[in-house]
């Protein structure tokens, strides 16, 4: 072992990620030391041109190195967070139920980061959604059924990769029966994961998955500790009982799951111990402190016996051979299909009662706080509407009004929409649209988020399955046709 290795083992297990829409100097020197991966978010895209001369120029850098994002499709979205992603998300393809369909839609995803030059996309979300009040996972989830969930993963696996880009299921072993954010917090898993959640990861890992990642979450059938540093998860279950022998992700270690518990140092060295081989720690930390902290932090483990070097070599080494996989793919030829997403989103919305709107809408948005998985995407009909030759006014309310005698005053004798997401988790958000189908039976409800609940009275309802920009596209066509 020469001097420094273990530092560049160590580094080349770390995926940060910086800000801007160019690479700072800081990072393309690491790149060219031999940094193991970046993560990509919306905040380093701008254009398709743009995302593509990016990755060129990391590339350039480094051959071996591991481009990754975030893109579900629907409503995590990277490439298109400024006007919501024009691919609907799991919900919606599991709500249609056609693995056929999946294939394409994840192809079509496939391809556009495949031109862009990513390698690895932190999708598919394999969690089964088993608690409604879940809410980080919800819409992202395929469903509630785990056979049908592995049934649409592994389709959207072989999609993705069909397209020569990485798929990774997540969050394993299963975020689905949860009620907390790991972002914010630790969440508690109700049952052991046996009982179904495991079946999607068995799916994906079947269908070819080249990476999983991990859950912040703890399963107390498992392990106490939180699965991204559980022997128990990530080794005895991912590894030893599953036989996944693939590229294992964390989840990011600066997410209070276990930046508050362990902390982000003690957190990184734990992960790898654990059988994880990439540390995702560019949501919130971006710069290069960071990467130099953890990259001593796990080369003092090493050199202390505290991690063992052969365990970091065999993480870097799985780093390298996905790098390697990754540069074998055939470059693609064929545009992506755009067309397949908004295909998809006609068949998945669900509509009951007269939903047609006339020439003149007021529309009333009911916001609550966003996902930091999502972030800040546009959602809505009232854009798509207007696109469809409606006069619409726009309201959006983000907590319940002293009341409502002005926007019904301003809808009289005009038709009235209420947009609203996950109402079943924001009871002032059920209060308000109950307020108003009493006094506005007609009005035209459009659920895009999971539609667990339905406001008394409403008789004029839409169910989009998710808010991307192609979901409020299918609905304006049924209320507009």
């Amino acid at each position: 072992m020469i001097v420094g290795s273990i530092e560049l083992l160590a580094e080349r297990c770390l995926m940060p990620g910086f800000e801007g829409v160019e690479a700072p100097a800081w990072l393309m020197q690491r790149v060219a030391g031999g940094l193991g991966s970046v993560c990509l978010y919306a905040r380093n895209v701008e254009s398709p041109a743009q995302l593509a001369r990016l990755c060129a120029t990391l590339h350039a850098a480094n051959p071996s190195l591991v481009i990754a994002i975030d893109e579900e499709g629907g409503d995590v979205t990277r490439l298109e967070a400024a006007t919501g992603s024009s691919y609907p998300g799991n919900l919606a393809l599991g709500a249609v139920g056609d693995p056929g369909l999946t294939r394409e839609v994840a192809r079509a995803i496939g391809l556009e980061l495949a031109h862009a030059g990513v390698d690895l996309d932190l999708a598919p979300v394999a969690d089964v959604n088993s608690n409604p009040a879940n809410p980080v996972i919800g819409v992202r989830s395929f469903g509630s059924d785990a056979a049908a969930v592995g049934r649409q993963t592994a389709a959207w696996v072989a999609g993705l990769q069909d397209a020569g880009v990485g798929a990774c299921v997540k969050h394993f072993p299963g975020h689905g029966d949860t009620s907390v954010d790991s972002h914010l917090a630790l969440p508690i898993a109700g049952d052991d994961p046996h009982g179904g959640a495991l079946l999607p990861f068995e799916a994906g890992i079947a269908a070819g998955a080249r990476a999983v990642m991990s859950a912040h979450i703890v399963v107390r059938e498992l392990d106490r500790a939180p699965a991204t540093i559980s022997r128990s998860v990530m080794t005895a279950l991912l590894r030893d009982e599953l036989g996944f022998d693939g590229l294992a992700v964390s989840d990011g270690i600066e997410m209070r799951a276990i930046s508050d518990g362990v902390g982000i140092v003690d957190g990184a060295v734990l992960a790898l111990d654990a059988g994880c081989d990439l540390l995702c720690i560019g949501g919130g930390l971006v710069d290069e402190q960071i990467v130099v902290r953890l990259r001593d932090a796990i080369a003092t483990a090493v050199r202390s016996g505290r991690l063992s070097e052969e365990r970091l070599a065999q993480a870097a080494n799985r780093v390298t051979s996905f790098a390697s996989w990754r540069a074998r793919q055939s470059a693609p030829q064929d545009p992506a299909d755009r067309e397949v997403g908004l295909r998809a989103a006609r068949r998945a919305i669900r509509s009951e009662g007269d939903v047609r709107v006339g020439s003149a809408v007021v529309a009333i948005k009911l916001l609550a706080g966003r996902s930091i998985a999502a972030g800040a995407v546009p959602w809505g009909v009232e854009g798509p509407l207007a696109g469809r030759g409606a006069a619409v006014s726009a309201h959006e309310l983000a907590g319940p009004p002293p009341n409502l005698d002005g926007l019904l005053a301003e809808a009289e004798g005009l038709s009235l929409v209420l947009m609203v997401r996950d109402l079943h988790r924001h009871p002032w958000q059920a209060s308000v649209a109950e307020a108003v189908i009493a006094r506005r039976p007609d009005t035209v409800v459009v659920e895009m988020g999971l539609p667990a609940c339905r406001p008394a009275g409403v008789s004029a309802y839409i169910a989009t399955m998710g808010a991307a920009r192609v979901c409020g596209v299918a609905a304006a066509e049924l209320m507009r046709p």
